[in-house]
């Protein structure tokens, strides 16, 4: 019977690698990338900005809350409700860091539908966004040294846009493994955890207590993933599990899509900043495109005989076990320096997901 410790740690060594590369990778995307410029391309009340929306938010290092402010930036710069709403769905449901460890975890095949899925699903939110909600001017953002409360409705920036950034290589480990890794350290060690509890807990016949309805377990799946925070990276160590405890490919593949997107507290930010409408095409289109594609890729999978068993077989050489030691390093140290600086009275940490 294999123990949560042991659980707990092949996890972390099948993930660790991928995790680690996929900061990097984010850090340099970090430092390539004009947010002002990805602000200039969303804001028309256009099928082209919902495109561009979509496009601009699935390589984007962003989880469901550091998603919001993002995109809260991009609305008061003058986005359209389509292509807001489109960037905030395809943003948090993945990003380089969690694509390249989704490859290490469930192969290519799984990891293109689910890319594609995403890009498919966050357009189509904007695309009904923008056929139900009636058009609106899109507001020039106005830079100037006026405070926001005294430039009445035209937003403005107290200060000039900043200078394009300079290349270096310290600010990439700095903002891979420190910013980046530390917006989302706590629900990854959960996610890690809670994957290895369902790993020793979860009867491996789990499929058959579910019944032979896939439907039961697409729905439930979309049930517990929708409310539930969990970010695109750590929702893979418990995807993973669930399907060794015997869940199909497509009802993980309903968490993976649906945890990420939504989740309490965005539900509320998408409320107040777009509307109720929004609220419901943004619901709607996440669980019931979720479910849809769940049910396709099961279908696929099937009449191409795809192996995830064999996508999913585990790899725990050196370098994959040094991975995880450095990995589980820096979450221990994420998630304790926290607890030492309000310990010493001293809060200021830049964590989004604490």
């Amino acid at each position: 019977m294999e123990t949560l410790f042991e659980a707990f740690w092949e996890l972390s060594v099948d993930m660790g690698g991928y995790i680690l590369f996929g900061l990097l990778a984010a850090g340099v995307l970090h430092q390539l990338i004009d947010e002002e410029w990805v602000r200039r391309h969303l804001g028309r009340n256009s099928s082209g900005a919902v495109y561009k929306g979509a496009l601009f938010g699935a390589p984007l290092p962003l989880c469901s809350c550091s998603v919001i402010p993002f995109a809260a930036s991009l609305r008061r710069s003058g986005a359209s409700k389509g292509s807001t709403l489109t960037f905030l769905i395809s943003a948090p449901i993945t990003g380089v860091d969690s694509i390249l460890a989704t490859f290490g975890m469930f192969g290519w095949a799984f990891t293109l539908y689910r890319l594609l899925s995403s890009v498919i699903l966050a357009v189509a939110a904007g695309l009904l966004m923008n056929r139900f909600e009636p058009a609106e001017p899109a507001p020039k953002p106005v830079f100037s040294t006026v405070a926001p409360s005294q430039a009445g409705a035209t937003f403005t920036l107290q200060a000039p846009l900043p200078a394009k950034k300079t290349f270096s290589v310290a600010e990439i480990f700095r903002y891979g493994l420190g910013t980046l890794l530390g917006s989302f350290s706590k629900p990854l060690f959960w996610g890690l955890l809670i994957g290895a509890l369902i790993t020793v807990a979860v009867p491996q016949n789990l499929h058959t207590l579910l019944g032979e309805n896939r439907w039961i377990g697409y729905l439930l799946a979309a049930a517990i993933a929708t409310p539930m925070y969990v970010c695109a990276t750590a929702s893979l160590p418990i995807a993973a599990s669930l399907m060794l405890a015997g869940v199909s490919p497509g009802a993980a593949f309903i968490f993976l899509s649906a945890g990420p997107a939504t989740n309490t507290v965005t539900m509320g930010v998408v409320k107040s900043m777009l509307g109720t409408r929004a609220l419901i095409i943004y619901l709607s289109v996440i669980m019931g495109g979720s479910v849809l594609f769940g049910a396709l890729i099961d279908l696929l999978f099937e009449k191409f005989s795809v192996d995830m068993a064999g996508a999913m077989e585990e790899s725990h050489g050196w370098f994959s076990q040094g991975a995880a030691a450095v990995l589980l390093g820096l979450l221990g140290w994420h998630l304790i320096t926290p607890l030492w600086r309000k310990r010493k009275g001293d809060c200021s940490g830049d964590s989004c997901c604490s």
